[in-house]
């Protein structure tokens, strides 16, 4: 919790949505109620986990999905990466659904829709993930927005258009924008087909990037990818 705060306390302001290829918001947000899943698991945080999702991949055959309109629909705009979650690693697991009587309001839902366009995915997250690091979800999105504007994404639609795509081409354009950055603490998952579905960016518990283990580097360098454009 003492590195959290002292992160939050001293990074600079961001520009918000940085991310998004366009995003309106709605004017009215509903969230669901949110049931742990699993029973509470508290652990020393070891570090954390940006997993960053690929829009046009997951909105393949859910356009026309009510629960997923704000990011599917075209309505709201057009999505490249967002932000899945911002996870806490522990040593042997991870901690989840630490029990809190926080719960994410309408108005700080709204705030991160450009970053996460899903009230219920930004419910979930803060459930079981946010949970079990900061006693209130704006700090947990705080520290998410921070993380997630701190950092230039690859065009994965111009990725697309290359003759060869490999995960560790990924890899390499992400640390090209973001000097200093090793290509070691990015992970690339893809599905059983080959489709780029998700970049997880690894930090250690002073969120500075450290290198993934095997569970969330995922895709070899050499795996190839392909990148689905939504058009």
């Amino acid at each position: 919790m003492k590195w959290l705060a002292a992160f939050v306390a001293l990074a600079l302001p961001a520009a918000a949505h940085a991310q998004a290829y366009q995003c309106r918001m709605p004017e009215r947000i509903s969230l669901p109620k949110i049931t742990p899943e699993a029973r509470e698991r508290r652990l020393p945080v070891t570090g954390y986990t940006l997993s960053l999702s690929w829009s046009p991949e997951f909105c393949k055959g859910r356009e026309s999905e009510a629960r997923h309109g704000t990011q599917c629909s075209g309505r709201n705009g057009r999505f490249g990466f967002v932000v899945h979650g911002l996870w806490p690693e522990g040593r042997s697991s991870w901690p989840q659904w630490c029990r809190t009587a926080r719960s994410l309001s309408p108005a700080e839902a709204r705030q991160n829709l450009c970053m996460s366009p899903s009230a219920a995915l930004l419910a979930r997250q803060w459930a079981k993930h946010g949970s079990c690091m900061t006693r209130r979800p704006e700090t947990y999105f705080k520290v998410t927005r921070i993380l997630w504007n701190g950092v230039r994404m690859p065009d994965a639609d111009v990725l697309s258009r290359e003759k060869k795509v490999t995960a560790g081409r990924l890899r390499e354009e992400f640390a090209r924008l973001n000097p200093g950055w090793p290509a070691a603490a990015v992970g690339v998952k893809l599905n059983s087909r080959g489709w780029l579905e998700e970049m997880r960016l690894c930090y250690d518990k002073r969120f500075m990037p450290t290198k993934c283990d095997a569970r969330r580097f995922g895709a070899k360098d050499s795996a190839a990818m392909k990148v689905w454009r939504g058009l």
